[in-house]
């Protein structure tokens, strides 16, 4: 289980296990918080193509999908 601060998602890297459209390093480029400071929306790009999509955050939590940082 990854450990993630919702505060300290903005600009963090990603690796997906699971590559899609042989995409597997991501960034994480925009961040948006409630008035209750949850995360409300989290976008995703990929490094080669710019190709962003959101992402439910606490699924970045599941080592089985997602590796924090670039491998």
């Amino acid at each position: 289980m990854n450990k993630i601060n919702p505060k300290k998602l903005l600009n963090s890297k990603w690796t997906a296990l699971k590559p899609v459209n042989k995409e597997k390093h991501f960034l994480i480029t925009k961040v948006d918080y409630d008035e209750n400071d949850e995360v409300v929306l989290c976008l995703l790009e990929a490094v080669i193509s710019h190709r962003e999509s959101e992402v439910f955050w606490p699924d970045l939590k599941d080592d089985a999908q997602w590796l924090q940082g670039w491998k």
